[in-house]
């Protein structure tokens, strides 16, 4: 096991190499304002963060990842194009596997820039291979976009979209919706006996949590509505799993994925999109032609990723998680941005677990 010391001696070296590459150094505080950012991290790093409270700040928490606030500080104050790299501490809990450590340090790039974000995808991929070729790693990538395009494409309501839409990154419960909304599961008897009901809901009850009696009639009457409409079409239904189910180097799974639009016609753009990464990548040296690309990666990370994804995994050790990771988050430059939004994408490095790789190849 590397020792501390080890380990920042390497941070400082990938952080130099992404400053060579044009990358301006930035420390964000390990206290990060936890109302205004945790949501932004998604369902399971707010169940994995240290949460405390400031008399004066209110409530803080360690920083779980540097994007969030290397992401609110550029559209605060950053110039355009930008480019920054950071390294320090990152801090989450891990309740379910003590084997993996609570706090580690955590190298980054981050790219913002409006002019080519296909460029800018394969500019952080390339850069996160290149500190990692000598290490026997497997390297995935996917595309979060690709599957957004394929939801909002559906002809279906407004409010299933939605619904699917918020379920993205919990497989099984999209699963278990889809399902739902195609006809395929029939609604909980229960759930049937309240939506042929009419009228409110709530009476005279006295109001418990966090919802207002107005709240809870407005949602049923949504979902009563909802129920009136139709399902959503087989063949809709079977090429959004077909999607989901492609896996197959990148030029194969370009392929696979034009046949799915034959049906889902609104993942063309996406798919465009992807075929202009690939070719930037090849520009960079990548070898796309074994590149594995999975549709359904990244859909249990950062829950602020919305395009491009990929990671670094490492061969005959899947007891480790991801060397290096990263994505793309233009959503998330449009939440903190207060009205203005700029394509960006970052990937970072855990120095700890490529000491321990290097450690164990010697």
């Amino acid at each position: 096991m590397a020792n501390r010391s080890d380990i920042l001696s390497r941070a400082q070296r990938f952080r130099t190499s992404f400053e060579a590459a044009g990358a301006v150094l930035v420390e964000p505080p390990i206290l990060q304002p936890s109302d205004a950012l945790l949501d932004l991290y998604g369902e399971d790093i707010r169940a994995r963060a240290y949460v405390t409270s400031d008399a004066l700040r209110g409530e803080q928490m360690l920083r779980p990842d540097f994007t969030v606030p290397v992401v609110q500080m550029h559209m605060r104050e950053g110039a355009e194009p930008a480019r920054y790299t950071y390294a320090g501490e990152v801090f989450r809990r891990q309740e379910q596997d003590t084997e993996r450590a609570n706090e580690y340090v955590q190298v980054g790039y981050e790219v913002f820039d409006r002019v080519n974000p296909a460029a800018s995808d394969a500019e952080v991929f390339a850069l996160i291979t290149l500190q990692l070729r000598d290490l026997p790693l497997r390297a995935i990538c996917g595309d979060i976009g690709i599957l957004k395009a394929a939801v909002q494409g559906l002809k279906t309501t407004d409010l299933r979209k939605a619904a699917l839409m918020r379920h993205i990154w919990r497989p099984r419960r999209f699963k278990c919706l889809l399902d739902q909304f195609s006809g395929r599961i029939d609604v909980h008897p229960s759930r049937q006996a309240l939506l042929s009901t009419e009228g409110c809901v709530t009476g005279t009850a006295p109001e418990i949590g966090k919802r207002s009696s107005v709240d809870i009639d407005a949602r049923v009457e949504q979902l009563r509505a909802d129920a009136q409409a139709p399902a959503i079409d087989e063949h809709e239904v079977a090429a959004l799993e077909a999607l989901l189910n492609v896996r197959e180097t990148i030029p194969f799974a370009i392929e696979q994925l034009r046949d799915v639009a034959v049906d889902l016609p609104a993942i063309l753009p996406a798919l465009e999109q992807l075929d202009a990464r690939a070719n930037a990548m090849r520009a960079r040296g990548i070898d796309v032609e074994t590149l594995e690309f999975e549709a359904s990666y990244g859909r249990t990370s950062m829950e602020y990723y919305d395009g491009f994804v990929f990671g670094f995994y490492a061969r005959g050790r899947p007891d480790l998680p991801a060397i290096a990771l990263g994505g793309r988050y233009d959503a998330l430059t449009r939440q903190l941005g207060q009205g203005s939004e700029i394509p960006a994408v970052g990937g970072v490095l855990r120095p700890d677990l490529i000491l321990q790789l290097e450690e164990e190849t010697v």
